[in-house]
Order: structure tokens, then C-alpha cells, then sequence
């Protein structure tokens, strides 16, 4: 940014960066600028057109006593005035400055940040608000940083339109939110995806949230887990932390295992500080390297997979990264787990989150069943205990298992999600220990079109294992142009033997049978195969 201003950017260090931009979307891959709400109050009068359009339309927060816009500092060199996101003119003011600099710098989305709302002074400048206002200090003040209801923020005695800040303070990112997500749709006319420091309920249905500035240290990338897992039933489905870390320096060994975590965020992000050890992985060497390109490349290919589970998010609120309990409430011993967890029905993360682990197992609780491993073709059988689970070291990864039962619908991956849409699909089934069947689901769309699921435009299968059978219906099909053809299928968990596979009544002689490891692979790349064709899958003893 110039001078720290929202709505700019250095044309001297930064002079190509609309060509930048452009050369980026070629490739598929989009630029999301980071937006605090602080708007620069010290810029020469018609200098500086965030400012002097706020004034004119009488946006911004006012004091408490003067009536005035409220003053304060964050990274501006003088002081920082704030929208405020009640006002009735706001959507047109947020439009304006965002649709300007859009006109400059073709962005695809908005990091909002600094909106609990951050200020670098207390209050005003003199460190105190209204000396007499039981707003500002109230007989009772909760256990808060300094002790004053205003440390490192705008005074609770300052006005808005819909109200007093006191009553408003913890709405003040997500209104924002609210009004970014409105202004990126009229700009864009394209889905919007926005990431917010602060959150109140009601945050996930306008855009995500990552926990903020958190340490390179272990425990709280440990403590990530559990924030995580709250988020998600808070109702903020998109949601992670900085990999890594955000304040002081990482290591390799933590950034490693932090990548091998961070990957299965559903928002997942390397960001650091400026003023701490570059932390990018080709930057902390090959452990590093190996760590993030195998982990990311897992999740890039279980896309289509997390994908589904935000369209169910989107539908019925469900967490996309759920707390054990949450997918076993019957199991007493899962009810305390934060260490581990799933994503969606089917697939077990198991971080590393010890600096002094040792060896070549970890601990962990796997409810009652079969438990596929990803690694290897190990089945582990769980009576609902706590089990050694080997780390699979070799691949530069953590322990990820299927819960049996579940079918998961993968995708080849590539650098970027443009590229990895054109990829063949392939379709993995995990049958249960009892009856032999699985089910899964596949919601597929162009990414891009808002509201699919109202205005059309969209593909649902679902899929099930029964009675040595595969097959996907179409449950709903809009969506023309989907590339849904297959390249394999696996199907792991058969009892006895395979002599024989049909699909579609057509007899396939492309596929191996390993007994031992009860495992089934279906080559389709010889002969095309499609979801939109309707497929049955037989497989004869």
C-alpha cells in the first residue's frame, strides 16, 4: 500500500502489480488484497478519496461527545477513522472505493482485517475516552486486556448509526462482512470469498475466518485444533490458522508438522509476520518442502470430497472439520478428543502436535470399526480403543484414515484448482466390516456461479456398495459441461475373491485383485467411464 492507505499500493515497489495480477488469473490462480477498515484521516484534502467521499457521506464512526468523526491510529503515519457498517450509505461508499481500486487491480476477493475493530492507541489518542461515561467505564469490567473496556480499541461511547459502539463492538467485523460480501457481488458478479479476523454468529453465510495472530510455537498450533473444531460448529465452516505461525520465528521441524496439519484446515494458509524469519517452505529446506508438497497434494485430490461437505455446510450448517463426538456421539471416549479429528464422515486427520514426540508411532483413538489407512492397504480394526498408529514418515505425512462404511470421491491434483478441474475423477469405497457396504455422495458446480443451489447449475450423485455392487445416480444433474469422467476405482474391504468385473453390463478385464489386502482397482482409462452416464459396477467371486 501507499503510505499505508487502504484502496492504494506502492507504485514504486509495486509498479506491475495489476500486470501481476493479470498474469496470475492467466494461469488460474487469483489475488486476494488484504483490506483493514481504518481509512487514513491525515491525508491533504483531496488527496485522498476514501477519506473525502467518507466525509461527504457521513460514514464514518463518530465521538462520543463532539459528534465528530472518532480519531484514532492504526499503520496510517497520523490517524485512522473507521466506516461505520450501520450507516445506511455505507454499501454505497464500500462500493465506490472497492469498485475504484478494482478498476486499477482486478482482485478476486477481500482479506479483512485489523475489525475487531484494532487501534494502536487506547481509545483516543490521550490513552482515555469519556472520563464520565458509564460506557466507557462501567461500574463492572470483565477480565479484559488492561483492565479498560477501550485497550487497543474505539471507545464504547462512540456513535453509530444503529447505536451506541458498546452494544456494537462485537458485530463489527462481521458487519463488515456482510456489506464487503454485497459489494464483491456487484463488482465481480461472481461468487464472493472473504476472510475475517472478527466473527459473531452468523459470520459463516457471508465468508470465513482465520484465528488471528497466533505464535510459532507448538502449543498453539495445537491449540489450532480445537479452535478449528469450534469454529466449525459456531457455524463458520471456512476457517484456519497461519501455518507456521504468525508472531516470532518457526523452526523446520515445527513449520513441518504444522504443514502436515495445516493442509486439512479448511482454509489453509502459510502467513507470517514481516518481522520474522521467512517461513515459506522452499525457504526452511527440503523436510519442509516435502512436507507441504505431499500434504496439499493429498488435499488438492480430496477436493472434490471437502467440496461436498461445504455444499452440506452451505445446506444444513454441518461443520466441514468436526470434533470426533460430533460424528460419534454414542462413544463416551471421543467426547473429550481435541487432538485429532474428521473431516466430514470420512476421514481421519491425525496431527503430530508434540515437539518432544519420539519414534515412529503415535497414539490415538479410533472408535469401533474399520479404519482404512491411506498410506498402505492396512485395515486396523478398532473394539473403541486407543491404538498405535504408524506415521507414515516415508511419504513426509501424518496418519489419514477412511472410516469404513464411506465412499470418497477424489480428483487427480495439479498446481491450482483451474488445472485440477480437468483431471479424471476416481471413486473410493471403504466397505463396513459387517455388511459390506459403503455410501458417499458427489456435489459438483463451476466454482464460480453464486447461489447454484437456487438458480441451478449444479450436479448431485450419490453413490453406494451393496451386495458386491457399485453404483452412482444422478440425483440432480444442471450443470452441462462437467468433466466427470473416471480414471479408477477402489474398492478395499472385500471378503473373499474377485474372478470377474462388469460395469455397465459391459465385462472389464482391466482390474486387479489383491486377497490379501482385500483391495479391488478398477482401471477406466482405457475405455471412457462418466458420471453423468449412470454407472453400475459388479464384481463376481
Amino acid at each position: 500500500m501507499q503510505n499505508q492507505n487502504d484502496f492504494t499500493f506502492d507504485k514504486v515497489k509495486f509498479n506491475k502489480l495489476p500486470e501481476f495480477v493479470k498474469k496470475l488469473h492467466e494461469r488460474g490462480m487469483h489475488y486476494i488484497p488484504l483490506v483493514d477498515p481504518g481509512i487514513s484521516a491525515g491525508e491533504i484534502p483531496g488527496d485522498y478519496s476514501p477519506y473525502d467521499l467518507g466525509i461527504q457521506q457521513n460514514v464514518f464512526i463518530k465521538d462520543g461527545l463532539t459528534y465528530m468523526p472518532f480519531v484514532g491510529k492504526v499503520w496510517n503515519p497520523t490517524a485512522t477513522v473507521w466506516p461505520d457498517f450501520t450507516h445506511p450509505n455505507i454499501s454505497h461508499y464500500w462500493l465506490t472505493v472497492f469498485d475504484k481500486f478494482h478498476s486499477t487491480v482486478e482482485f478476486d476477493g477481500a482479506w479483512i482485517d485489523m475489525n475487531e475493530p484494532s487501534n494502536f492507541w487506547d481509545g483516543t489518542k490521550d490513552g482515555n475516552c469519556i472520563i464520565n461515561s458509564t460506557l466507557d467505564h462501567p461500574p463492572y469490567v470483565p477480565n479484559v486486556e488492561g483492565e479498560k473496556l477501550f485497550t487497543k480499541t474505539i471507545c464504547p461511547s462512540a456513535r453509530q448509526y444503529g447505536g451506541r459502539h458498546y452494544d456494537l463492538h462485537n458485530l463489527y467485523g462481521t458487519l463488515e462482512t456482510i456489506v464487503t460480501s454485497k459489494v464483491l457481488g456487484d463488482i465481480r458478479s461472481e461468487r464472493q470469498f472473504i476472510i475475517s479476523r472478527s466473527t459473531f454468529p452468523g459470520q459463516g453465510h457471508y465468508g470465513g475466518h482465520w484465528t488471528g495472530d497466533v505464535v510459532s510455537n507448538w502449543e498453539h498450533m495445537k491449540k489450532s485444533v480445537p479452535q478449528i473444531l469450534n469454529f466449525g460448529l459456531f457455524g463458520i465452516p471456512m476457517v484456519g490458522a497461519d501455518i507456521c505461525g504468525f508472531n516470532g520465528n518457526t523452526t523446520v521441524e515445527l513449520c513441518k508438522r504444522w504443514h502436515q496439519l495445516g493442509a486439512f484446515y479448511p482454509f489453509s494458509r502459510n502467513h507470517n509476520t514481516d518481522d520474522g524469519i521467512p517461513q515459506d517452505p522452499a525457504s526452511l529446506g527440503a523436510e519442509v518442502i516435502a512436507a507441504a508438497k505431499e500434504t496439499l497434494q493429498l488435499r488438492y485430490s480430496l477436493l472434490p470430497y471437502i467440496y461436498t461437505l461445504f455444499f452440506h455446510s452451505h445446506i444444513t450448517g454441518e461443520p466441514v472439520a468436526r470434533p470426533m463426538f460430533y460424528e460419534f456421539p454414542e462413544d463416551r471416549n471421543t467426547f473429550l478428543i481435541e487432538s485429532t479429528f474428521m473431516l466430514g464422515t470420512s476421514v481421519l486427520i491425525i496431527p503430530i502436535l508434540d515437539e518432544a514426540h519420539q519414534g515412529s508411532t503415535v497414539k490415538a483413538y479410533l472408535p469401533k470399526g474399520w479404519w482404512y489407512s491411506h498410506y498402505n492397504l492396512d485395515i486396523i480394526g478398532s473394539l473403541g480403543e486407543e491404538v498405535d498408529v504408524v506415521i507414515p514418515e516415508e511419504f513426509h505425512s501424518i496418519p489419514v484414515f477412511y472410516r469404513a462404511g464411506t465412499i470418497v470421491i477424489r480428483q487427480e491434483p495439479a498446481a491450482n484448482t483451474m488445472l485440477s478441474r480437468k483431471n479424471p475423477f476416481s471413486i473410493h469405497a471403504y466397505l463396513s466390516s459387517d455388511s459390506g457396504s459403503a455410501k458417499g455422495e458427489l456435489y459438483w458446480d463451476d466454482g464460480i456461479t453464486p447461489n447454484p443451489d437456487i438458480v441451478g447449475g449444479y450436479n448431485h450423485y450419490l453413490l453406494k456398495v451393496s451386495s458386491q455392487s457399485l453404483t452412482v445416480d444422478a440425483d440432480y444433474e444442471s450443470y452441462i459441461g462437467a468433466n466427470l469422467t473416471l480414471a479408477f476405482m477402489e474398492i478395499r474391504g472385500i471378503k473373499g475373491s474377485v474372478s470377474a468385473v462388469v460395469i455397465n453390463n459391459v465385462p472389464w478385464d482391466t482390474f486387479t485383485f489383491n486377497q490379501k489386502m482385500r483391495t479391488l482397482y478398477v482401471n477406466t482409462t482405457k475405455q471412457a467411464v462418466s458420471f453423468t452416464d449412470g454407472l453400475t459396477l459388479n464384481w463376481i467371486a
